[in-house]
C-alpha cells in the first residue's frame, strides 16, 4: 500500500471507532463513518466492502496491541505485582478508549466465534504459554493459586465495570460521565491492591492447581 492508502486506511479506522463507540455495532452505519472520515462511502467500501469486514480490521489492531503488551509482562524478571499493575492499566485504557469491545466479543463468540478465535490467534495470544511460567512464578513466589483463576479474576474486575457502563454511569453516577471515568482510572490502584490483599490469603492455602 501507498503511504496516502495506509494515512486513509487509519483515517477511516479512526472515525469507524468513533462511531462505533457512539452507537454500537448494530447502530452505526457506513456512509456515518464515511461522513466523519470524510471521504465518499464508494471508497470506504473500496477499503472495507462491509460493516464487519471494517470491524474485524478495528479488532485486530487492538488485539494485536494487547498480545504486543502481554508478551512484555510476562517476561521473567517482571515481578506479580508489577505484571498485575501493568495488566490492569493496559486493559482499563484500552477499554475506555474502545468501550464495545468487551460487549462486541461477547457477541461473536455466540455469532461467530471462529472469527474471534482467528483474531487472538493473529495477535499470537497463547494462554497455555503464558499459564506454565506464571503458575512456576506464582508458587516461587509462594502464592498457592491456579493461574488461571489469577488472570481471570483479574481480567473480570477490569472488564465488568466498563462492560456494564450504561447502568453504572447511570444509576451509581446519577449520569455524569466525568465521575464514571474518574472512578474507573482510580480502579488502576484499586484493582492491584485488592489482587495483592488477596494473594496473601492463598498463602495460607495447600495448592489449589
Amino acid at each position: 500500500m501507498t503511504e496516502k492508502e495506509i494515512l486513509t486506511e487509519e483515517k477511516i479506522a479512526e472515525a469507524a471507532r468513533e462511531v462505533f463507540i457512539e452507537k454500537g455495532m448494530d447502530g452505526a452505519r457506513m456512509q456515518e463513518i464515511a461522513d466523519k472520515a470524510g471521504i465518499n462511502k464508494s471508497l470506504l467500501h473500496y477499503y472495507f466492502r462491509t460493516k464487519e469486514k471494517l470491524f474485524a480490521f478495528i479488532f485486530l489492531k487492538l488485539i494485536l496491541r494487547i498480545g504486543d503488551r502481554l508478551g512484555s509482562l510476562m517476561q521473567e524478571g517482571v515481578s506479580i505485582e508489577n505484571k498485575v499493575k501493568g495488566f490492569v492499566d493496559l486493559y482499563i485504557d484500552i477499554l475506555l478508549k474502545n468501550p464495545f469491545l468487551p460487549n462486541f466479543i461477547l457477541n461473536e463468540v455466540t455469532r461467530n466465534p471462529e472469527a474471534i478465535f482467528e483474531g487472538f490467534a493473529a495477535a499470537k495470544i497463547e494462554p497455555q504459554k503464558f499459564f506454565a511460567p506464571l503458575e512456576n512464578q506464582l508458587k516461587a513466589e509462594g502464592y498457592n493459586i491456579d493461574p488461571r483463576d489469577f488472570v481471570i479474576n483479574t481480567l473480570s474486575m477490569v472488564i465488568f465495570p466498563i462492560a456494564g457502563r450504561p447502568i453504572l454511569e447511570r444509576i451509581v453516577f446519577n449520569g455524569d460521565k466525568k465521575a464514571y471515568k474518574d472512578y474507573i482510572l482510580s480502579r488502576k490502584k484499586s484493582i492491584v491492591e485488592f489482587v495483592m490483599f488477596a494473594l496473601e490469603g492463598y498463602k495460607k492455602l495447600e495448592t489449589r492447581v
